[in-house]
């Protein structure tokens, strides 16, 4: 359910990138829930909910979670951990989360300075508590927040009644004030190691550590002070004197009926302060008898809303197994769901078959000969020369399966394999099946045939922002169904040690594979994105296995001479750093850098960050503009100069065995729908910087070979910005034959084109860029180095020349918060929920990729066509040049001696029919001897 009031977050404020230790609920002299026993009623468990997503935002580290839109999600992430174990552990009956509404709170109105020290919200942490509520909701946890009061309010007014009507409580809280309200029936579970331990606080534990019992707390604490809430304690006087004073008088209505008995200086501070220290004991005093919309018959366990809550967490993009297990597993509904669980995933009921040497031609022959759909699941490794199908398993719809290893086939059954994987009649349905394609020419089996669905590519495009395609993860979303085999480096499937296990688990996930094309076809119909799929990416899955074959010849001796460069540039940037500074320090330490750079120098502070003022390459660079220090520039030479030697090592590294640099290929990672590679990272290449064109020149031609031939697209974003805003005086931009960023300078500037000046169109050429990006007056600013009032009247100006742009940007957003998706040229969808948060950081990045999304989507699906046509033309014409790398907007080939003429007019041809614009793609085309030479 809701909370009482609207936004909870106003008070202080997704799968890790990196591996994080998964918090536990861990207490001192633990017990299970059933040796402890509930309460007369049930039990009763009370989270605060601010007091901790706050401990989770600090324990866990911001940067290793976040969405691909950037929202941060560590406290999250903690929060929904720390709750789920605990309730795992503590097994209530009955749940509630109390949240504050914000600071102005009774507290408030009577001390003015009541948590007035309190630090802004740092911005990582705005608009998790909104998310941790919509878990909750989807979670049926209730929420509770009354205005003018604290959480810790609503929760002393809940404990209180529910212990009195018999319930055993338990309060989760990072806020010691909860401690007053312990008693035999409420416990304290206070987190004392970030979110992974919690210390058990009953009465005994309670005196254990302040000698004092629960109910004298309060007074204890009204002594002591608290700086976290800015209540001022007494001069001089610390926990133990203030502890010493509650156990001689009593309490602290004792004391200060008494306060003449106290001798000496402390006595003298007391009663100089006696009245603030009257407001602190009121103000500590938690409020028992808040009137709540909520009963403790409300508060039962309830089941989750599973749809809700998969939605919320695919949102997240908290995908990571065991944390949904987790979550799963203490759901109040799962027992009664069980039955029907185990249905959808265990009884599928296989009739699977292990084969051995000489029964897959008849098994083939038996139950693969006909047209229906056949499930191929295989583990494979993959080096070229020694790459393998170890074991493949086939299923059918009817749940006859089998398994068996490539490597144990006989004469016939490899005959029967190889022309029924050949045989385009034959349906097949995969996952990933460009792992399966790179491979299977190391056992000289040609390509498969009739692959009819990539279930992968297919949720691609059916949610493109997810972070994790593992059939694992969609088997669970699509089909409720758990699928254990974790993904192997290469995407593939990884088994159990167990042979026998692992075949039947293979037989499993092939079987799987028919089911959810089942699920997700309906879902590409109905998006229009069939065509997509069948047209354009799963011939591509074939032409990039191809290509990740082929690779691309590499200078060895070059890249090991820039190697020797780039690491003595490095050592002459390290000594010129200590000379500058007078002493050595380490350079790649953030502290050593933050202590040299604003204690011992005194530079201008940068962003303050959790870890000190923040030293990132644009600290670095705005620092070089405030100071004549030479350090801020060395350090950003030898940032450069290291992230390059790095590049190049990386390089030296993946040369194969045919001294060749073969990439892999990701189709399934940009939300866009562009093209990424790993192993290595071709992308991560400098384009415009000289050191980057001196690594270009190590990608050379191949033996056998006449030259590299390099086309890209010219403004491929700005001529499809001309063509869907329609706007006709930036058409006209184009086929005027005129230097575009010229002629759009004179216009909006309103000068003659021969009077543009260079800093006229660096303007003009970031600014048609930036639009074509999302880029913001804010960023156009930056991005030029001027005032944000001047870079938005620049932009008004634009688009008082250019309206349609202006009214296509505001339409696409407004377009996009309807539908909740915008589409590329091609049909390509891109979900934005977002859109309509109420979260401000939140909702305007979705409108920032709302604008960019159908740029540069489209761009990417259109390089994909000319891709396509390109690799078609060159079969159909029967030219033996080749495809090699696709790198941004950029496609590179490798000539045969004697079709340079040829395959140059054929790219040209086919490239620029990819797609017809308005303003006409432009290719152009460079022919060298290694990448850069080629380059145009």
């Amino acid at each position: 359910m809701a909370p009482t009031t609207a936004n909870p977050s106003t008070a202080p404020e997704n799968a890790p990138s990196t591996p994080t230790p998964e918090p536990s609920a861990t207490a001192p002299a633990q017990a299970t829930a059933e040796s402890r026993g509930a309460g007369e009623r049930g039990r009763l468990m009370l989270l605060d909910g601010h007091s901790l997503a706050y401990r989770a935002f600090f324990a866990l580290p911001a940067e290793n979670f976040s969405t691909t839109s950037g929202q941060t999600t560590n406290a999250i992430y903690g929060f929904i951990s720390m709750m789920v174990n605990t309730v795992r552990d503590e097994a209530p009956t009955h749940l509630a989360v109390a949240f504050d509404v914000s600071r102005e709170t009774f507290r408030r109105e009577k001390f003015p300075e009541y948590k007035a020290n309190r630090t802004t919200t740092p911005d990582e942490f705005r608009g998790q508590v909104e998310l941790i509520g919509e878990l909750l909701d989807a979670m049926s946890v209730p929420r509770l927040a009354v205005p003018g009061y604290e959480a810790d309010d609503v929760i002393a007014t809940l404990a209180t009644e529910a212990a009195a009507a018999g319930y055993e409580v338990l309060v989760l809280t990072g806020d010691r004030d909860s401690l007053q309200l312990v008693n035999d029936h409420i416990t304290v579970l206070y987190p004392t190691r970030g979110v992974s331990e919690l210390t058990r606080f009953t009465p005994e534990r309670v005196e254990e550590k302040y000698g004092l019992t629960p109910a004298q707390y309060p007074d204890f604490a009204a002594l002591r002070g608290d700086p976290s809430d800015n209540l001022p304690g007494i001069p001089g006087v610390g926990e133990k004197t203030a502890a010493k004073w509650i156990r001689q008088f009593g309490s602290f209505a004792d004391l200060v009926d008494r306060v003449d008995e106290v001798k000496g200086k402390a006595g003298d501070n007391l009663r100089a302060h006696l009245e603030s220290v009257k407001m602190n004991r009121e103000l500590t005093e938690l409020v028992r008898d808040v009137e709540l919309p909520l009963r403790l018959a409300d508060l039962g366990r309830a089941a989750y809303d599973r749809p809700m809550l998969d939605g919320v967490l695919e949102v997240l993009e908290f995908r990571n197994p065991n944390f949904r297990e987790r979550l799963y597993a203490v759901d109040p509904g799962a027992a009664a769901g069980a039955a029907e669980h185990a249905i959808a995933a265990d009884g599928v009921q296989i009739d699977g078959t292990r084969l051995a040497t000489g029964q897959l031609a008849g098994w083939l022959a038996e139950h693969a000969a006909g047209t229906a759909p056949v499930g191929l699941a295989a583990r494979t490794s993959w080096a070229l020369g020694t790459g393998r199908v170890q074991e493949m398993a086939l299923a059918l719809a009817d749940g006859v399966a089998c398994w068996f290893e490539p490597s144990e086939l006989d004469a016939d059954d490899e005959r029967a394999l190889v022309a029924w994987l050949a045989d385009a009649d034959r349906p097949k349905v995969l996952h990933q099946a460009k792992h399966l394609l790179r491979v299977l020419p190391e056992h000289g089996w040609p390509e498969i045939a009739g692959i009819a669905f990539d279930t992968a590519l297919a949720a691609y495009l059916a949610k493109p922002g997810r972070r994790s395609f593992a059939l694992e993860d969609l088997a669970q979303e699509y089909l409720a169904r758990e699928l254990h085999a974790p993904a192997g480096d290469d995407g593939q499937l990884t088994l159990d040690a167990d042979g026998s296990e692992a075949a039947d688990t293979l037989m499993l996930h092939a079987h799987a594979l028919l089911d959810l094309a089942d699920g997700l076809r309906p879902k590409l119909e109905a998006d229009g994105a069939t065509e997509l799929l069948r047209d354009v990416e799963l011939p591509l899955a074939r032409l990039l296995a191809r290509m990740e074959r082929t690779g691309i010849a590499a200078d060895r001796a070059w890249l090991g001479t820039l190697e020797q460069q780039f690491a003595a540039e490095v050592q002459q940037s390290v000594e010129a750093a200590h000379d500058v500074v007078g002493e050595p320090f380490n350079l790649g330490s953030t502290k050593q850098l933050q202590e040299i750079l604003f204690g011992k120098l005194g530079l201008p502070k940068t962003k303050k960050t959790k870890t000190g003022w923040t030293t990132d390459a644009d600290a670095l660079a705005w620092l070089a503009t405030q100071t004549d220090h030479e350090l801020p520039v060395i350090m950003l030479r030898h940032r450069d100069r290291t992230k390059l030697r790095s590049t190049v090592e990386g390089l030296i590294k993946t040369v194969a065995s045919d001294g060749r640099i073969h990439t892999t290929y990701q189709q399934t990672v940009a939300a866009t729908g562009r093209l990424s590679s790993t192993d290595p990272n071709l992308q991560n290449i400098p384009v415009r910087t000289e050191e980057g064109r001196r690594i270009r020149r190590a990608f050379v031609v191949g033996e056998g070979h006449d030259a590299l031939l390099t086309a890209d697209y010219s403004q491929i974003e700005l001529r499809i910005m001309a063509h869907v805003s329609e706007d006709e005086a930036l058409i006209e931009a184009f086929t005027s034959g005129e230097d575009l960023h010229t002629t759009v300078a004179s216009q909006v500037f309103g000068v003659a084109p021969t009077a543009v000046d260079p800093e006229m169109r660096r303007r003009i050429k970031a600014m048609s860029y930036g639009l074509a990006y999302g880029l913001s007056a804010f960023g156009l600013s930056q991005q030029l180095g001027i005032g944000a009032d001047e870079a938005r009247r620049l932009m008004d100006t634009y688009f008082e020349r250019f309206g349609g742009v202006r009214d296509y940007l505001h339409r696409v957003v407004e377009e996009a918060r309807v539908t909740g998706y915008t589409s590329t040229l091609l049909g390509r969808r891109r979900y934005l929920p977002d859109l309509n948060s109420d979260n401000r950081q939140r909702r305007e990045m979705a409108e920032r990729m709302a604008l960019n999304a159908p740029i540069q989507g489209s761009a990417a699906d259109i390089v994909k066509v000319a891709m396509l046509r390109v690799d078609d033309a060159l079969r159909e014409s029967g030219l033996r040049s080749r495809m090699l790398l696709q790198v941004h907007d950029e496609v590179v080939l490798e000539l045969v001696p004697g079709e340079r003429e040829r395959v140059e007019e054929l790219v040209v041809r086919e490239m620029a029919g990819a797609y017809p614009l308005r303003a006409p793609l432009d290719v152009s085309v460079g022919v060298g001897p290694n990448w850069e030479d080629a380059a145009h």
